[in-house]
C-alpha cells in the first residue's frame, strides 16, 4: 500500500509560483508512473501533468503546459510540480496520483493539498 502526502500548496497572487511535492512511502518509487490532478470547487477533477517511470516523459494538460513543471526525485521518493505564472482560475485542491501499469486507472492517491490564487 503506497501512501501519499502532498505538501506545498498555500496562497499566491496571480503571476506567483508555487512548487508542490509528493512525497511516497513506497521504497520502490521508481517503478511507479506519477500523476498531479487537480479539483476545483463546483467541478470534476481534472488532470495537470504525468511523468513516466522510466523514461521520465512528461505530458501536460493544455491549460497548464508551459507554466507547470513535474518532475521527480527517486531518491527522495518524491514527485514535484512547480506552478509559475498562476492565474486565479489555478484554484483548486492539488492531489498526486500513483500506479504502476500505464493504461490502468491510478491506485493510490494523496489527500490533496490547497492552492488559491487571488486576483
Amino acid at each position: 500500500q503506497v501512501q501519499l502526502v502532498e505538501s506545498g500548496g498555500g496562497l499566491v497572487q496571480t503571476g506567483g509560483s508555487l512548487r508542490l511535492s509528493c512525497a511516497a512511502s513506497e521504497r520502490t518509487f521508481s517503478i511507479y508512473h506519477m500523476a498531479w490532478f487537480r479539483q476545483a470547487p463546483g467541478k470534476e477533477r481534472e488532470f495537470v501533468a504525468r511523468i513516466h517511470s522510466g523514461t521520465g516523459i512528461t505530458i501536460y494538460a493544455d491549460s497548464v503546459k508551459g507554466r507547470f513543471t513535474i518532475s521527480r526525485e527517486n531518491a527522495k521518493n518524491t514527485v514535484y510540480l512547480q506552478m509559475n505564472s498562476l492565474k486565479p482560475e489555478d484554484t483548486a485542491v492539488y492531489s498526486c496520483a500513483a500506479k504502476v501499469t500505464l493504461g490502468e486507472p491510478y491506485s493510490y492517491w494523496g489527500q490533496g493539498t490547497q492552492v488559491t490564487v487571488s486576483s
